[in-house]
């Protein structure tokens, strides 16, 4: 799509006074507006798409943004093979911190919970405040082992925190871990993947909370809607085949 250039932009005559006070509330920096009209709009939609893509208590990508991370992840490792892993991690009674101590409370948990994540993972994994207490972490190009360890080192890493909620109160907490690696060559859905891992999570709990239990299956656990999206345009094909004459002309009833 090609915009039409505008020989002058007058900031005055738009409505920006909204998306700036919402931008400096969430600390972004913008050039001033003597410094060019064109740079100081494009710095505000800039600063909001970012906005648009983060949690705003914790920082991390939102919900919007982990979908969106998950989905591109499927699509590589359909074409290239390669491992990646999905891990949910859930604040083991968090309900608790709430009740007892309150939201307050509740939320300082819940950034450093965040930071303690953040600090564990590599550069190139999307870690996302998936709702309420329940964080996602997507890591691509990720091996059997290496996914083992930092799941591992994350639930440590926690459960050592030593959380400051108030003046006079720390706080210590503990972790559930569920993961599920991609089925490789297999172009499934962001739903299946959550499920699967969250499957894990639910395992995690069940068994009696802090620990990580992580599903190794990949290529052999294939679901049955994941076999119609491998194999549903294969078969829809041979069945179109299978209505050719044996002059190779359609046959119509």
């Amino acid at each position: 799509m090609t915009i039409p250039a505008s020989p002058s932009l007058d900031l005055h005559a738009l409505r920006l006074d909204d998306a700036h006070a919402l931008l400096e509330h969430g600390g972004t920096e913008l050039p001033a507006p003597e410094q060019g009209a064109a740079a100081y709009l494009q710095s505000i939609i800039d600063g909001l798409c970012e906005l648009s893509l983060r949690d705003p208590l914790t920082g991390l990508a939102n919900r919007r943004h982990f979908r969106a991370v998950l989905s591109r992840e499927i699509e590589i490792v359909a074409r290239s093979g390669n491992s990646a892993l999905l891990l949910m991690l859930d604040i083991d009674h968090f309900k608790k911190i709430n009740d007892n101590h309150g939201h307050v409370a509740g939320d300082r948990v819940l950034q450093a919970v965040a930071r303690c994540i953040s600090s564990c993972v590599r550069p190139q994994d999307t870690v996302a405040r998936y709702g309420g207490e329940e964080f996602a972490i997507v890591m691509p190009d990720c091996q059997a082992a290496y996914g083992e360890t930092v799941a591992e080192r994350i639930r440590q890493s926690i459960a050592a925190l030593d959380i400051p909620v108030s003046p006079i109160l720390n706080l210590q907490i503990t972790t559930s871990v569920g993961g599920a690696f991609a089925p490789v060559w297999v172009r499934s859905t962001a739903d299946i993947w959550i499920e699967r891992a969250d499957t894990q999570l639910y395992l995690a709990k069940a068994q009696g909370r802090n620990q990580v239990c992580i599903d190794h299956q990949q290529v052999i656990s294939v679901s049955a809607e994941e076999k119609s999206l491998l194999f549903g345009s294969l078969a829809a094909t041979e069945s179109a085949w299978g209505e050719l004459g044996d002059n190779h002309t359609p046959r119509f009833s």
